[in-house]
């Protein structure tokens, strides 16, 4: 699920909030490091078990109804489209998703079923569902593509649940985009099976490289930082350490960082990593400032023979 973007925003974050703090405990800042990514799995699974919830509550809805002392015809025999929908039937079948939320104790929608109710009146009010459930042709695409529509459209984007997600865990907001788009991707890809099991819970990292990379590039910046700052400051008579944005002087270090210390990342991609972090949490010209002083960089390290990188088209 986590890609090395996420995971370079989220050691910037925890490098930020050191510097904030005047923190210099580096065990106390990596464990808050690890134990805020971890939390994604937790927001993952609250997003995907909504979907198993939203399932739930209408088949109690429907089951309430149809028992009501003067039920309509309508309520005694309801459409049933939507709680036999396919894919949400593997959700709710699921043995590594139940296994999953019982180990990660996830029970925010036992306790705050209401926002169940709040997405699934959403549904049942929208083009969405009326065209769904009007439609006599039952395939497993149809459930599939309803299943990723409803997710992507009104579940995801909905700002009482964005709400109580931020109100929940701060550090969730740069990582709900993260999680949504991993939950759609494999939506779109559930397997018609008769075996619930083909679905599997998303991995956190990719690799035990990925979760190195969060610890190396943590250290390696925070224990280095005087070296990394002069690399830098040099390259900047104009101004002072005191004038460049604390994310843009950040970012810098981070940069520089993996030019010197991960030989196996190619100098591009850490470039236009940190480029693209710099457009969406720093100021406007950020960009442009740091991407001149990283070529100014690269260029004086390659004349001084010190951009060690191994491998194939790594430079």
């Amino acid at each position: 699920m986590l890609n090395r973007r996420h995971i370079r925003v989220k050691v910037m974050q925890s490098i930020y909030a050191m510097h904030q703090n005047g923190s210099d405990n580096l065990e106390k800042e990596e464990k808050f490091l690890f134990h805020s990514i971890e939390n994604i799995q937790d927001l993952y699974l609250i997003m995907l078990s909504s979907l198993v919830e939203i399932k739930k509550a209408e088949e109690d809805f429907i089951d309430k109804s149809s028992k009501k002392h003067l039920a309509t015809q309508q309520e005694r025999n309801p459409n049933k489209k939507f709680i036999n929908n396919a894919v949400l039937d593997i959700l709710s079948e699921n043995n590594s998703l139940s296994i999953a939320l019982e180990d990660r104790k996830i029970t925010n929608w036992k306790n705050n079923d209401d926002y169940i109710l709040i997405l699934l009146d959403a549904i049942k009010k929208s083009k969405l569902y009326d065209t769904y459930m009007r439609n006599n042709v039952n395939t497993f695409e149809e459930d599939q593509q309803f299943v990723v529509d409803i997710f992507t459209e009104i579940i995801a984007p909905n700002e009482k649940l964005y709400d109580y997600l931020e109100d929940h865990k701060l550090t969730w907001i740069d990582d709900i985009p993260l999680v949504n788009t991993a939950i759609q991707k494999q939506l779109k890809q559930i397997k018609n099976s008769s075996d619930p099991d083909s679905f599997y819970v998303s991995k956190l990292y990719k690799d035990a490289d990925d979760k190195e990379f969060v610890r190396n590039l943590f250290r390696k910046t925070v224990l280095n930082n005087p070296e990394l700052t002069k690399e830098f400051i040099d390259k900047t008579p104009n101004w002072d350490a005191e004038r460049i944005a604390e994310i843009d002087a950040i970012i810098l270090k981070m940069a520089i960082c993996e030019f010197l210390k991960f030989p196996s990342i190619p100098v591009k991609v850490t470039i236009n990593e940190y480029l693209e972090i710099a457009k969406e949490y720093s100021t406007p010209k950020s960009s442009i400032f740091i991407n001149g002083i990283l070529d100014n960089l690269v260029k004086d390290y390659q004349k001084d023979n010190r951009l060690i990188k191994t491998g194939r088209g790594l430079m």
